[in-house]
């Protein structure tokens, strides 16, 4: 970045912008940053050993000194995930609600963070100074307690961060979302909206949960064995329906899964879930009768170490269905989880269990806004300019004209890197930054572009490959070279395909004169090129090669 004019109001996105889910923004004011939102995404079949990866901080790590805060806008893993692995490159403070707060303790005490991380607790509606950053927390509705917008005002204007957000008239759980208060604002002035633009395609509006809630009743009665619902765990008002819904038919409810036991704790210590029974751990509703139970469970998306998925493999140990049970799939696919929902749900069929989902009847509403409600909220707040994110970019294309056509005089479209000057002067992209990603595999943190994720995705499509090669001091080949080609050749089943890669190797080393044997560099580079050659002619692979030297 070139050298920073502290005069101007920067929106910078690190995370988030042309892609659905990691979302890190970043605020400048006065040579002061802000973040909003620090969250991660999760793999796919396209990332090997990969469950969860988030944005690089690179950027704002080295301007840590001039970081004031992280603010959280609610609890969604896309938005506050990340906190526990990046804290420490940032060390700074957090802000959020109490439900988010209270999720976020969890996962830092799973960090050993919990007594450094400076957390500080925001009430529903409340508002916060944090250098040149006035923040006011506005309630809104989603498929989680507690989601905000952030009316973020500056010296060069006010900027209205949505999160995500819907108007739902009915949440169940918690208040609806402050209209009145977005207006008010609208009247101050509003420089900029930084929206959401998941749902841009969605005519008229998301749906009420309460609406939901009668359907499930509705579907619930038609059932006369075990009745499983798969829901995300975050979505506390739905867990709430399914159990009114079961109580309905004299059904209890148990929770598989042990996310869905944190979110019951965190909710019930905030206030939510009152008078919902204590839900039953899947051990005892085993005892229950079929038409007197209905489980909850994790694994809507198809996720292979969750609850739903080991029922459907027969590997839980305290669940089991079969025929003449359903399972209900209470929420939407995820773009990219595709295949493994299919997969999932083609399981259960097999063992005669009924499926049923948003397509075959009404279990269903999305937490973020429709172009109605996108409408209605550009004709409350009025701003000037308009700033697509939270989407692909047909979305925040889409975005753009939807706010244009709203009245909003400047849209401007970005990509994550990206340095938007908001203020003053006419909005403009003033630099470009380096971004990437980073992955957690196993206990730390790597980089998506290292060689080690570029060799672990070569090694699922090409296999790997070592041979060790065995000279004495004067060069002279002891024994024949020892290969071994993982995912590639079985040496007991293919005898004569595995002698050819070791002749291969044997004759390309003999070629070399003896003075060339003397560099083991040269050596290897020989019996890698040797190695990786045959087997590309052989197999029409090139795998991830090593090579063993060892001089007797």
């Amino acid at each position: 970045m070139n050298k920073e004019n502290t005069d101007e109001l920067l929106f910078l996105p690190l995370g988030g912008t042309g892609e659905i889910g990691m979302n890190l923004n970043l605020y400048r004011c006065q040579g002061k940053w802000l973040i909003v939102d620090l969250g991660v995404s999760f793999g796919d079949d396209s990332l090997p050993g990969i469950d969860v990866f988030m944005p690089d901080p690179s950027f704002i790590a080295e301007r840590r000194d001039d970081l004031l805060a992280i603010v959280l806008t609610h609890a969604h893993e896309d938005h506050l995930g990340a906190v526990a692995h990046l804290w420490d490159r940032l060390r700074c403070p957090v802000y959020a609600t109490p439900f988010a707060a209270t999720l976020l303790t969890g996962k830092l005490a799973e960090a050993n963070l919990e007594a450094e991380v400076p957390l500080h607790v925001v009430p529903l509606g409340g508002r916060v100074t944090i250098g040149p950053f006035d923040i006011e927390f506005i309630t809104q509705t989603h498929s989680i307690p507690e989601p905000n917008s952030l009316a973020i005002r500056t010296p060069l204007g006010t900027v209205l961060h949505t999160g995500d957000w819907k108007f739902d008239p009915k949440p169940l759980i918690g208040n609806p979302a402050d209209v009145g208060r977005l207006k008010e604002l609208g009247d101050e002035g509003v420089l900029a909206i930084v929206g959401d633009s998941t749902n841009v395609f969605k005519d008229g509006t998301s749906g009420s949960e309460a609406d939901v809630r009668e359907s499930l009743a509705e579907l619930f009665g038609q059932f006369r064995g075990r009745i499983a619902v798969a829901c995300f765990a975050t979505n506390v008002a739905r867990v709430e329906s399914i159990a009114v819904a079961a109580a309905r038919h004299d059904r209890h409810v148990a929770l598989v899964g042990r996310s869905l036991w944190r979110i019951d704790k965190a909710a019930r210590e905030n206030g939510y879930l009152v008078g919902v029974p204590t839900f039953l751990d899947e051990h005892d509703a085993a005892y229950l009768p079929e038409d007197k139970v209905v489980y909850i469970c994790t694994g809507s998306q198809g996720e292979p170490r969750a609850a739903l998925a080991r029922i459907a493999d027969g590997s839980h140990p305290h669940v089991t269905l079969g025929k003449g049970d359903v399972v209900v799939f209470s929420s939407r696919i995820i773009p990219g989880n595709e295949k493994s929902i299919f997969r999932l749900q083609n399981r259960l069929i097999r063992q005669g269990v009924g499926v049923i989902t948003e397509k075959d009847h009404f279990v269903h509403v999305s937490g973020h806004p429709g172009r109605g409600e996108m409408t209605r909220l550009y004709q409350l707040v009025r701003p000037a300019v308009s700033v697509p994110v939270h989407g692909e970019q047909r979305h925040l294309q889409e975005h753009a004209k939807l706010a244009g056509a709203c009245g909003v005089g400047r849209s401007v479209i970005l990509e994550d890197g990206e340095i938007l000057k908001l203020a003053p002067g006419e909005p403009e992209v003033v630099d470009i930054v380096s971004t990437g990603r980073l992955a957690v595999d196993g206990t730390r943190l790597v980089s998506m572009d290292s060689a080690i994720m570029r060799d672990r995705h070569r090694m699922v499509y090409n296999g790997s490959a070592v041979v060790t090669v065995v000279l004495d001091r004067v060069g002279n080949l002891v024994g024949d070279p020892q290969v071994s080609a993982q995912g590639l050749l079985d040496a007991g089943q293919e005898s004569e395909q595995h002698e050819a890669v070791v002749d291969a190797v044997r004759d390309a080393l003999d070629e070399l004169s003896r003075i060339a044997r003397q560099s083991d560099d040269l050596v290897k580079e020989t019996a890698r090129l040797a190695l990786r050659r045959h087997l590309k002619q052989s197999h029409g692979k090139k795998p991830v090669t090593e090579v063993h030297l060892v001089r007797i």
